[in-house]
């Protein structure tokens, strides 16, 4: 019996590419085990179902190596697992069929690739991290205000409220994504709060707020 296993990682992308070639192939829509789990996680119910399922003579079917095992050392375990219980392997993209010993040879060859370029990427992405950081830019997404937020922004600046005030009103913790906002509306006119330390050697240093024209 053939039995399939297709896997995304997120929620943008979608399983149904993998489902048609799974059907093409020959597989049965309701033998098909789908699964939405990242790469590198340990636990995936789907998989153990498939695996607790399959018995000797039948056959995994999957689109894509990559959509199996989280690493070399797992996809090599599955394989010792499918050959102890007589189970047959076949990863369409790779055109893997471990009914032959070409086969199983090429499932190792591919294996070690796949692991190969998932470390070359993660040394990439670390490499690309350090050099944003080295910049002195900040990492993660941009704070996206609320409509709710925005509307708050609109009356209190209206009202001549000060920037920081307003952040604190609207409980957020920086004022750029205010600044931010404004820019967006094309504000012209506002003044943005910065605060200078005057030192003295006979007085504690004083704080002074001031305004000047922000560029937009």
């Amino acid at each position: 019996m053939k039995i399939g296993y297709a896997r995304i990682s997120t929620d943008t992308q979608v399983l149904d590419q993998q489902i048609d070639a799974l059907l093409k192939y020959g597989v049965d829509e309701r033998n098909i085990y789908k699964e939405q789990v990242t790469t590198r996680a340990k636990h995936r119910p789907e998989l153990d179902r498939v695996l607790d399922y399959l018995k000797e003579g039948d056959t995994l079917v999957v689109c894509k190596l990559d959509r199996l095992g989280r690493s070399l050392a797992h996809l090599l375990s599955l394989m010792e697992f499918f050959i102890k219980n007589k189970i047959n392997f076949i990863s369409l993209t790779e055109a893997i069929d471990t009914t032959t010993a070409n086969g199983i040879l090429q499932f190792q060859i591919i294996a070690s690739f796949a692991e190969f370029e998932r470390n070359v990427i993660s040394d990439r992405t670390r490499e690309a991290l350090a050099a944003i950081k080295k910049r002195g830019r900040k990492l993660g997404r941009p704070f996206i205000l609320t409509l709710e937020q925005k509307e708050a922004i609109n009356k209190f600046y209206e009202e001549g409220m000060p920037i920081l005030r307003i952040s604190k009103m609207i409980n957020i913790k920086s004022t750029t994504p205010i600044y931010r906002y404004l820019k967006e509306l094309n504000v012209s006119d506002f003044k943005r709060e910065k605060k200078r330390v005057y030192h003295n050697e006979y007085t504690r240093p004083k704080i002074e707020t001031f305004k000047e024209n922000y560029n937009t």
